[in-house]
């Protein structure tokens, strides 16, 4: 079996030259998925349709006539996203059967342009979580840790670390994952790939079941900035069947091969320097911080001063919109449906508690307690007032720096056995400290993987920029990514 190309633009120049195609390269993909199914980043993998797609990518690059780069590219989707004719799990019973008869818009634009959907992956229950352990099928192993069997393995992040260990493994060149709170980038830095969550409403949230509507963000995974923004390139861009995207149309963009940092403002929020945070994910912020000042950005302290209440904020809201979104599974129209039937409202109640797991069930108690009326101004109202300090706290920074760099996660990949040890709150007040207020402020950041932990596990940074400004993000992680060459010394 021959080795395939670790990146995506030089499959498709291998496609082109006839060196390899793209039936061979989805068939290497799907052994290799087979093959390491004890990592149970899949929970349904579509072998027939990426191989029937894969034919008719084929024919069209003997044809010459191939529609993008990421035509005969293999490509994951995290159970949340609308399939046609493909289960949507959303990893819970409550949806263990539901089979959509259309495409989420992001996964109709991959297709569209000749990628290749090689399956589903693994996702905390509704994304609720940050480890992806919560799923019905099981949790998600961290492919850079050794499986010791039982609970001696590294999670993956959550809650999309089906698709992080998906590409982490080779299993595919690129995946779809979804960001709430840092649910993207968060995987992304365990696992040790990049991860972008884009400015809200320049990706469309059509076909995405939703979580926290006003916070919900499709978010890509890859091995490599270029292969990030060659699908970043296919899937933003205005959306008629979401309102909530921007109108104006999205320019397709390249990165320039070199650049210069001169004169590029670089902040460092003290506020990331938090209780928790890792000595060697410190040592690694400290190191990227003085490469770039080395190469000429000007590099300054800045202060977010609401960042500590991001926490309590996010908490608050999620679980507001959670109670709201949940009541459309009642189980009447779609979805698990229970037997009882001494009345409609002891239906609803059974099908609910059968369908939704513990930490579904608390978040939708406690949306429901935060809006209650007695309750509505002092905590759902207030919460609000917060977030929008949250959000004005980085418009005043970015009007004195362009960037800012921050830890993604405060350790590496922790122990399944330690992390199961906190409730699901607790877990992602930790996990997702560094990540959570970008979400609620809805501009973009992205994770890219820096450098190996002394226990050999991925450390990653972070990038946050104002909202629209994803090139100057993936320019600077561009470079970032070649200086430090995380793929090159670590493959």
């Amino acid at each position: 079996m021959n080795r395939l190309p670790l990146r995506a633009r030089v499959l498709s120049e291998c496609f082109r030259s006839k060196s390899v195609d793209p039936v061979t390269a989805t068939e290497q993909c799907l052994a290799h998925i087979e093959s390491h199914k004890h990592l149970n980043a899949f929970v349904r993998v579509s072998s027939a349709k990426a191989l029937e797609q894969a034919k008719h990518s084929k024919d069209r690059y003997d044809a010459n006539k191939q529609k993008s780069v990421l035509d005969g590219v293999t490509i994951a989707v995290k159970d949340n996203f609308c399939t046609n004719g493909i289960h949507t799990t959303c990893a819970s019973r409550m949806l263990q059967n539901f089979v959509p008869t259309y495409d989420a818009t992001v996964v109709e634009r991959l297709q569209a342009h000749g990628a290749i959907i090689v399956g589903k992956t693994n996702l905390d229950q509704f994304g609720m979580g940050s480890g992806c352990i919560d799923s019905i099928f099981g949790p998600t192993r961290n492919s850079w840790s050794e499986d010791l069997g039982g609970d001696r393995f590294r999670i993956a992040g959550g809650s999309s670390g089906g698709s992080a260990v998906a590409v982490a493994a080779g299993l595919c060149y690129a995946a779809l994952g979804s960001d709430t709170g840092g649910s993207t980038r968060n995987p992304a830095s365990y696992c040790g790939i990049v991860g972008l969550k884009p400015t809200y409403g320049l990706v469309s949230r059509h076909g995405l079941i939703p979580l926290v509507n006003s916070m919900d963000v499709p978010g890509i995974m890859a091995r490599t900035i270029d292969d990030c923004t060659s699908v970043l390139n296919v899937i933003a861009g205005p959306d008629p069947l979401d309102s909530t995207t921007v109108k104006r149309p999205f320019q397709s963009m390249d990165l320039d091969k070199q650049i210069s940092l001169k004169g590029l403002r670089i902040g460092i929020p003290i506020e990331y320097h938090c209780d928790g945070l890792d000595k060697e994910v410190l040592e690694t912020w400290t190191v990227v911080a003085d490469m770039l000042e080395s190469a000429g950005a000007a590099v300054t302290a800045v202060s977010l001063p609401n960042t500590a209440s991001s926490i309590f904020v996010y908490s608050i809201l999620n679980q507001c919109e959670v109670a709201s979104n949940m009541s459309r599974y009642d189980g009447i129209e779609y979805g698990h449906r229970s037997q009882e039937d001494s009345s409609t409202e002891q239906l609803y109640a059974r099908t609910r508690a059968e369908g939704f797991n513990g930490v579904v069930k608390n978040r939708i108690l406690s949306g429901n307690y935060f809006l209650l009326r007695e309750n509505y101004d002092k905590y759902f109202q207030k919460a609000l007032k917060v977030r929008r300090l949250i959000a004005d706290d980085f418009v005043r920074a970015f009007k004195e720096v362009d960037v800012l760099l921050t830890p993604t996660t405060l350790s590496d990949a922790p122990l399944y056995k330690d992390f199961v040890q906190s409730n699901n709150r607790d877990q992602c007040a930790v996990q997702d400290f560094c990540t959570q207020s970008a979400n609620m402020a809805g501009i973009p950041a992205l994770s890219i993987p820096v450098r190996l932990s002394s226990r050999r596990l991925p450390i990653s940074l972070q990038l946050m920029g104002d909202n629209f400004t994803e090139r100057r993000l993936l320019q600077i992680g561009s470079w970032i990514e070649k200086e430090v060459d995380f793929i090159g010394n670590y493959r």
